[in-house]
């Protein structure tokens, strides 16, 4: 019996990826745990400021020039809809305005406004010293090592993710 239910599992069984599958499947697996500790230190990062990580990736995304949501939700790989959410509430609270855009009717640009500004400095401060911390603990060489793999992990990715 222990022979026929061994049988069974291996039908059941997804075929085996190869030494290659397996390391992207471990980097990938590590990538999105590292994304979700990212996500929580941007928060204790931006708490002080009144802020959270993703008003944080959008205030940062206009930091140098007006946008509208679709361009920052394609630069940041968010769906659309949840950037403006994120907008809509910076712009409630005087973080951030809309402008018209000459270039489109309906997207309006997103320009970050002075408190937007004030909030998005403080964060930065703070990040910076943070990230002055990391950096040193894990050194400069194996940071730059890790983002170049990181990025031929992308410009695999991209083209196929859609």
């Amino acid at each position: 019996m222990a022979n026929r239910q061994h049988t069974v599992n291996q039908k059941n069984r997804p075929p085996a990826r190869s030494p290659a599958g397996d390391a992207f499947s471990a980097l990938a697996f590590r990538v999105l745990r590292l994304g979700g500790l990212l996500t929580a230190a941007g928060d204790t990062l931006a708490r002080p400021a009144g802020q959270t990580s993703a008003r944080w990736q959008v205030l940062a995304a206009v930091e140098h020039g007006p946008a509208t949501v679709a361009d920052i939700a394609r630069a940041l790989g968010l769906a659309r809809q949840s950037v403006q959410r994120v907008a809509d509430l910076l712009a409630e609270e005087g973080l951030t305005a809309y402008d018209d855009n000459p270039d489109h009717l309906r997207a309006k640009l997103l320009r970050l406004a002075p408190k937007g500004l004030a909030a998005l400095r403080q964060i930065q401060t703070a990040q910076r010293a943070w990230a002055d911390e990391l950096g040193a603990a894990i050194g400069a060489a194996a940071l730059q090592r890790a983002a170049e793999v990181l990025d031929e992990v992308f410009a695999a990715l991209a083209p196929r993710a859609g």
